[in-house]
This record gives structure tokens, C-alpha cells and sequence, in this order.
């Protein structure tokens, strides 16, 4: 009598596809995680990522920290949605390329304007990573989606739905409540005599009329690092508005000097870079970046990186 032999049934909670499949789809969400808290875990870290989007041409601080808290809670929201598998093939897997490609064509459009140089910030201050690292990066989380969009084939949970809106909810608040978003972003009248004069007194002297007309003026330090954040914010409103009268009055070591410009790219930003350290300190007083709204060499008002808001520097430009 002949025994039929049957080969040995693969349990499928078990398989070697599916094993591989949860640690790829783990993995994935922990990125969008890692990716997530990076950014928002300091102010620094944040500032530079919300400003990416007055880059991309948002011109307003308020409408670019909605647009950064919101991107970073759809970061957080993706890879909760991995790792519940909430709508992995009808929604989940299809978001994750999508906002690959989005950052992918983001950073492109980074290497055009800046070259190679330079963080990109994707994983904020935590993990430094050049822009076209990055590039690959988002290419190899690609490839790994569409890799689960094979293997990792999952029955829809049956209370998905029931868990879709908190999950939501929970994702998108995070953000504003770690990090709540500042609608304070007018400057502040300037009530104290500021006196300009004295970098006229001295070769090189600028070689813009500050004294006359309207000029968003900021002295800053090569070693500062709010001031190298505020020279960073600068660059990008002076890139997408080269209309607006903006001036750096630089003091600091020289040798400081290619470096602050390698973190700021604030190069092409007319500057003059002034060694008298008693004179500076008078115009800028004890604390940089000082920055001053002059109007025909009186300045009307003061400001902080987060109120140079384009809005409100187009607004008073045109008074």
C-alpha cells in the first residue's frame, strides 16, 4: 500500500514572508517616528524645519507652523497607522510613497538651490544627514513599502474603524501641544534713541544708505547661534523677496567667519562685517542677533527670528 506523503503546511502566522514583513513594516514606522520626535524635541530643531516651508514659498510664520505641525503629526500618524495595521493596502502603504516622493522632490529642489552642502534636517538635530543621503534614504523606505505591498498582505482588522479617529486626533495634537504654535509674530515697537551713525565712522563703511529709506537691519555674532538661526530665516526671505531692504552688521572672530556662513547661507545678504567691538555693542546693546525695522535712521521697531515675518515686513515696507 502506498503512503501519500504531504509536504510539511507552512503555518502562515509564521512564515518567513510574514516574519520579514513585520520587521520591515516595524522598522518603517520607526523611522516616521524617529523622524517625527527629531523634529520637535527642540525649538532649534523645530524652527528649522518650519521655516523649509516659508522656503517653499508659504510667506507667513503662522500658516508655516500649521504647515510643519501639521506634517510632522502626518509623520507620527503614518507610522501608528503601520504599526496598527489601520487601511495598510487601501490607504497606509499608498500615504507612505506619497510623502517619500514629496520629501524626495523637497530635498531636489534643495540640492538645486544649495548644493549637497549642509544638513537637511529630515531627522532635525538628533542625526545629521546631507541632502541627497537623505534622497536615498526616502529611495530605500520606497522600496521598502512597495516591498510590503507584496509580502505583507494583512486581513483588515475589524475595529479599524473604531480606532481611525483617536488615532488621528492623537497623531495631528501632538505637535501643537509639545510645541504650541506662537501667533505673536508682529514686531515690537522699538521706544529707545538708536543711533547708527557710528558705522559711517569707520572704512569700510555700508555700502547701502541705511540712514535714509527703510531697512530691516540685524547685528549679529559669527559665534552666536540665535544669531546664526536668525541670518538662516533671513536668507530665505531675502531669496524669495530680494525686494525687501534687509542688512547683516556682522562682529566675531574672522576666522568664525566661513563658518557662519556655511550654517546660515546668508552670503549673498549685503553685510559688513565690523570689528569695533564698543560701537557695535552700543547699536546692538548687551544681546544678538538684535534686529531693528529703521526708517530714515530711526528705528521704529524690534523684532526676534520669529517675528521676521514677511507679512508683516511687506505690510510695513509699503506704509
Amino acid at each position: 500500500m502506498d503512503i501519500e506523503v504531504h509536504p510539511p503546511v507552512e503555518k502562515k502566522g509564521f512564515s518567513a514572508k510574514r516574519i520579514t514583513g513585520l520587521i520591515l513594516l516595524i522598522l518603517l514606522a520607526g523611522i516616521f517616528f524617529f523622524s517625527g520626535y527629531s523634529k520637535i524635541h527642540s525649538y532649534n530643531a523645530f524652527d528649522n524645519f518650519q521655516w523649509t516651508f516659508i522656503d517653499l514659498g508659504f510667506d507667513s510664520q503662522l500658516v508655516a507652523g500649521i504647515l510643519a505641525r501639521g506634517m510632522i503629526g502626518l509623520e507620527f500618524m503614518l507610522g501608528l497607522f503601520l504599526l496598527l495595521h489601520i487601511y495598510l493596502e487601501k490607504f497606509t502603504y499608498k500615504a507612505v510613497i506619497s510623502i517619500l516622493i514629496f520629501f524626495i522632490i523637497y530635498l531636489i529642489f534643495v540640492i538645486i538651490k544649495h548644493g549637497n552642502a549642509g544638513d537637511c534636517g529630515c531627522f532635525g538635530d538628533k542625526l545629521s544627514m546631507s541632502p541627497l543621503n537623505a534622497i536615498i534614504k526616502n529611495v530605500v523606505m520606497i522600496v521598502m513599502t512597495v516591498v510590503l505591498m507584496f509580502i505583507y498582505k494583512v486581513k483588515p482588522y475589524k475595529y479599524q474603524d473604531i480606532m481611525l479617529p483617536p488615532v488621528i486626533v492623537a497623531a495631528m495634537s501632538i505637535c501643537f501641544i509639545v510645541n504650541p504654535l506662537d501667533t505673536s509674530n508682529a514686531p515690537v515697537p522699538y521706544k529707545k534713541t538708536l543711533d547708527i551713525s557710528p558705522l559711517y565712522s569707520f572704512t569700510p563703511k555700508p555700502a547701502v544708505d541705511l540712514l535714509h529709506g527703510k531697512h530691516i537691519v540685524i547685528f549679529a555674532s559669527y559665534y552666536c547661534p540665535h544669531c546664526k538661526k536668525a541670518a538662516y530665516l533671513l536668507q530665505i526671505i531675502h531669496r524669495k523677496h530680494p525686494e525687501f531692504p534687509i542688512y547683516m552688521v556682522l562682529a566675531g572672530a574672522p576666522e568664525q567667519e566661513k563658518q557662519f556662513f556655511d550654517e546660515s547661507h546668508a552670503i549673498d545678504i549685503p553685510h559688513l562685517y565690523y570689528p569695533h567691538n564698543d560701537e557695535f555693542t552700543l547699536m546692538a546693546g548687551e544681546g544678538t542677533p538684535a534686529i531693528y525695522w529703521i526708517n530714515n535712521g530711526r528705528a521704529e521697531f524690534q523684532s526676534n527670528y520669529y517675528q521676521l515675518d514677511p507679512v508683516y515686513m511687506e505690510k510695513w515696507l509699503k506704509k
